[in-house]
């Protein structure tokens, strides 16, 4: 992985954005929803994440290529929790398991403590032993685990929620 480089995404990073998640709805449990988004949906992720001033970092590799992507999001509306976000980490499918996630997630962190966050929460399918290491290795510890809350490849599925302080 050492001619990866993680940087702060652009519009021209939105098409490999956009294919990885699709790859993950159609294939795992990393997200739950069922259909893939269409572009203009991610476009508008996009632009709120940058109305908000909410970070989304890309690793990037040979050509440009995006191999991963990482974000952090409002975690509630409501004004009480405006110190909480939730992040997401995705990785393409052929670069799973080679050290991408634990470039993506540091300069969430950083970006975290720049914004006077306190709190970032994973909400991680419990299966998903890979995304539980990942962000314990980083300090998350498991706060919470919410059972049969997911429905996904006809099955109930467990919401593990891991949290970083701060």
């Amino acid at each position: 992985m050492s001619d990866v480089r993680v940087r702060p995404a652009t519009l021209v990073d939105l098409r490999g954005i956009h294919d990885i998640y699709n790859e993950a709805v159609r294939n795992t449990t990393a997200s739950y929803d069922y259909e893939p988004q269409d572009f203009a949906c991610r476009e508008r992720w996009f632009h709120e994440h940058e109305r908000e001033g909410y970070p989304v970092f890309v690793a990037t590799g040979p050509g440009e290529r995006v191999l991963g992507w990482s974000s952090l999001s409002r975690y509630h509306d409501r004004i009480g929790y405006r110190f909480t976000a939730e992040n997401s980490v995705y990785v393409a499918a052929d670069c799973r398991g080679q050290g991408v996630g634990r470039l993506l997630l540091p300069p969430l962190i950083a970006s975290a403590r720049r914004l006077g966050l306190h709190v970032i929460i994973a909400a991680v399918d419990a299966e998903n032993a890979a995304s539980v290491r990942l962000h314990a290795s980083f300090g998350f510890e498991k706060v919470g685990l919410f059972k049969e809350v997911g429905h996904k490849f006809g099955r109930w599925l467990d919401v593990l929620y891991l949290q970083l302080t701060l």
